[in-house]
């Protein structure tokens, strides 16, 4: 499995983390990266976790046939706004935030008919220290990623965001983006 771009939106600790860990795996041909902060934005260029700065979210979708939204939750609907026009038909898109019923309610409320290109994403890892800085190609490896489809994900889209974690070194797990009430 390879893509051809991977549009990073959001160079900290998981999406840099995520970059890395494509390069280190051959999944990606070129990373094209965006965070707000200039100084990360170098950062990660220097790193080499990074081939090209963006100079917006739009521009690190723009022809990137996988994009990562790796920005706080409370940023996802801004994120996707300025992205949705900007997605190839076929790019596959993931996050990587921690809770899914708001990001899932955000993709819905912005994406139009890119929403089935969404296959939202929790993956259960991190570390004490944040940003690009303490980024490490292994640090999704032997963690668990929540997947939580959408009824509009076509299943080889599913199941391409299955195998690319599994590329990884993740352990994948498929669960409903709607919290669940236990009733006894």
């Amino acid at each position: 499995m390879a893509f051809k771009q991977l549009g990073l939106i959001g160079c900290g600790l998981m999406g840099a983390s995520f970059a890395l860990a494509m390069r280190e795996t051959a999944g990606v041909d070129r990373i094209v990266g965006f965070s707000p902060s200039p100084r990360t934005r170098d950062r990660a260029l220097a790193l080499g976790v990074i081939d090209a700065q963006a100079a917006s979210a739009q521009d690190a979708a723009q022809g990137s046939d996988l994009v990562l939204i790796a920005v706080p939750v409370s940023r996802t609907t801004e994120c996707l706004q300025a992205i949705a026009a900007h997605l190839a038909a076929d790019a596959l898109l993931m996050d990587v935030g921690s809770t899914k019923s708001d990001v899932v309610a955000a993709a819905r409320a912005t994406l139009g008919e890119r929403l089935p290109c969404f296959v939202p994403a929790h993956p259960i890892a991190g570390k004490a220290q944040a940003g690009v800085d303490h980024a490490e190609a292994h640090l999704y490896q032997e963690r668990r990623v929540i997947l939580t489809p959408l009824p509009e994900n076509p299943s080889a889209l599913v199941l391409q965001a299955h195998q690319l974690w599994q590329l990884l070194g993740s352990r994948v797990l498929e669960l409903s983006p709607v919290p669940t009430l236990l009733v006894n």
